[in-house]
């Protein structure tokens, strides 16, 4: 009974940024339960290396090229998914990126608007673009990716921008969880710490910024990017069919001091 509440065997999930990283684990953890799986990615290239590796472990995984930032764009991927697959039961809101340390009084305002549009308006774009069928059949399953740095400022990094922005997807997904409960759709968000992942890898490399972020993680470690995806996995399935609204924190304790 309750294995059975974890697997998604003819469900088809949609993950945005799946074409490496976090996303791609999602997209493998699911497949490994029974989903089916649409990705995409801005770039067409991490797109394909995504799906190769995929095939590698023996699954097929569909893939859509798209830039979240373009809410028209999003809107026709959402058709696109579908017309090709029918209607999506899961939808994984990933795709995101950080920009290096940048000091809040001397940020550009590109920069800003680069990383807000990505992180947050992409994360909207996506959920209002598959969220009107889950409404009319009256069930889904959305997860956003936040990050523990929307509930902390981190350090020695400067990043007003990015935490801001996953801070207001936090709020987002309580948001849009309370509007939708009483029709069916659930959405939750898992907020990672520092992840094995090419997004983490420069701080991870740099000798005076990586023991610092160590120091304030009680478990000495980074975590890897299955560990997020596993997270993901359980929000999406039967197994947290009472849970909505809820921001789950995957941080190596990073946040209880």
């Amino acid at each position: 009974m309750y294995l059975d509440r974890l697997r998604l065997d003819g469900r088809l999930a949609f993950i945005t940024g799946g074409g490496r990283g976090i996303g791609l684990a999602c997209a493998h953890a699911m497949l490994e339960a029974g989903a089916r799986v649409v990705i995409s990615d801005v770039n067409p290239d991490i797109l394909g290396q995504g799906q190769e590796e995929l095939r590698a472990l023996g699954f097929k995984a569909d893939g859509l090229v798209l830039d979240v930032t373009r809410p028209d764009d999003v809107t026709i991927a959402a058709e696109t998914v579908r017309q090709r697959h029918g209607h999506a039961d899961i939808v994984v809101a990933n795709a995101g990126m950080a920009w290096p340390d940048t000091g809040a009084e001397e940020m550009p305002d590109d920069v800003w608007l680069r990383i807000v549009d990505v992180n947050l308006n992409g994360c909207f774009w996506t959920c209002r673009a598959f969220a009107p069928r889950m409404l009319e059949r009256g069930k889904g399953s959305i997860v956003t990716l936040g990050s523990m740095s929307g509930l902390i400022s981190n350090k020695p990094q400067r990043q007003a921008h990015y935490n801001a922005a996953k801070a207001g997807v936090h709020h987002l997904t309580r948001s849009l969880a309370g509007e939708w409960a009483e029709r069916g759709v659930r959405v939750n968000c898992v907020a990672p710490t520092y992840v094995d992942t090419l997004m983490s890898r420069g701080g991870m490399e740099d000798e005076t910024m990586f023991p610092i972020w160590m120091e304030n993680t009680p478990m000495k470690r980074v975590a890897k990017a299955d560990e997020i995806a596993s997270a993901v996995l359980f929000l999406v399935g039967d197994g947290a069919s009472a849970i909505t609204g809820t921001v789950l924190t995957v941080d190596c304790g990073y946040t209880i001091w």
